[in-house]
Parts: C-alpha cells; sequence; structure tokens
C-alpha cells in the first residue's frame, strides 16, 4: 500500500500542485497585463489634444500681450445693411461689422447669431463633423434656412491664416492666438503650418 502511494498518489499530487500553480500564475500574469492597456488608454484619451486649453474658458485666466486693443472707426460707411440683434442695430458692409457710437462707425467682431443673406464672396467652406462652415475673416458661418448665421466653431476645427486683428493670449503659461473669443493653436498640418481652434473664452 505504501508502495503504491508513493509511485502513484504522491506524483498525481505533484502534478496538481504544478498545474494550479502554472494556471494561478497564468491568470495573475493576465491581469497584470491588463494595468498597461489600462494605463494607455488613459494615456492616448488625455495626450489626444496637445493644448491645455478647454472648451470653454473665463475670461480673468487670459493675459493679452498687448495691454489694449486697436480700435477701428470711421466717419461713413456706405451700401451698409442693417442687422437687428437683440433689440440693437448693427451695421454691415465691406465684410465687416459695425458699431455706431457718438457719429462715428467702430469695427467690431461680429456677434454670435448675427445673420446675413450673402455671403461675402472671399469666403471659405471648411468641413467638419459633418458641418459646413463658411470662414470670412476668423467669423464662422452655418446656413440657416435662406440665411447664415454666424456661430462658434467646434474645437478641432482647422484654418491656414488668422484675420489681421488677432491677438496673442497667454493661458496658464502657454500662449495662443485669439479673435472674436475664439482661441487657436499653431499647429502643423500636413508640413503646413495651421491653426486649430481649442476653445472660447467665456466674456463675463
Amino acid at each position: 500500500m505504501r508502495t503504491f502511494i508513493k509511485t502513484v498518489v504522491l506524483p498525481s499530487l505533484f502534478i496538481v500542485a504544478v498545474a494550479t500553480n502554472v494556471s494561478a500564475q497564468s491568470r495573475r500574469s493576465t491581469t497584470t497585463k491588463t494595468t498597461p492597456v489600462k494605463s494607455t488608454r488613459t494615456v492616448t484619451t488625455t495626450t489626444t489634444k496637445k493644448s491645455t486649453a478647454s472648451r470653454r474658458i473665463p475670461s480673468k485666466k487670459v493675459t493679452y500681450k498687448k495691454p489694449t486693443k486697436k480700435v477701428v472707426s470711421v466717419r461713413n460707411v456706405p451700401n451698409r445693411a442693417v442687422v437687428t440683434y437683440k433689440n440693437q442695430n448693427y451695421y454691415y458692409a465691406n465684410n465687416k461689422y459695425y458699431t455706431q457710437s457718438r457719429g462715428r462707425y467702430i469695427v467690431i467682431a461680429p456677434k454670435i447669431g448675427f445673420r446675413v443673406r450673402v455671403l461675402p464672396t472671399n469666403y471659405k467652406r471648411i468641413r467638419f463633423n459633418n458641418y459646413n462652415y463658411y470662414n470670412v475673416n476668423g467669423t464662422f458661418y452655418l446656413q440657416i434656412n435662406n440665411e447664415y448665421e454666424v456661430v462658434e466653431p467646434e474645437v478641432g476645427t482647422v484654418v491656414y491664416e488668422l484675420p489681421d486683428d488677432y491677438e496673442k493670449v497667454v493661458i496658464d503659461g502657454q500662449s495662443y492666438y485669439e479673435y472674436a473669443n475664439i482661441l487657436y493653436e499653431k499647429v502643423q498640418v500636413n508640413g503646413t503650418r495651421a491653426y486649430e481652434v481649442v476653445g472660447v473664452i467665456d466674456v463675463e
């Protein structure tokens, strides 16, 4: 009987123990491998966008490199069209928007919600997320029925030039470009310099 135990039972128990240990190591190895996968996914998600700017940026976090903005005004605006927005009249001519103050017309960045019936001839169409945006000197339009409404572009929208009167700003130590409260970051697209929309400044 002792011989039987030594020659059959003990080797069988040894084999079962080894198999159990191997199985346990295999399970532990599998669990360990899932950790870097999860870590990789997290890193990919957080590093998809290079910039630290989020969708909405409080204006108090934005520092302009120039202390004051140059104000452009003219005495007359020929062939102007009146744009009424929130019970206030604005004026549109020569692809620019104006407000009137003390007998002069002051160039302003268009407000979200302004509508025009005809796009300026120098617009550029930008396809992004199944939308056709029309960009004119930093102003983005979407077609609404038979009109074109000024809208905020989505984060990730790319343009290849900025308006002449853009401004440089700093947010959390990083530099960006701003026009009409839209924030841009300089990027490279197929070796070409471009500017990607990374956020919008909330004006308080």
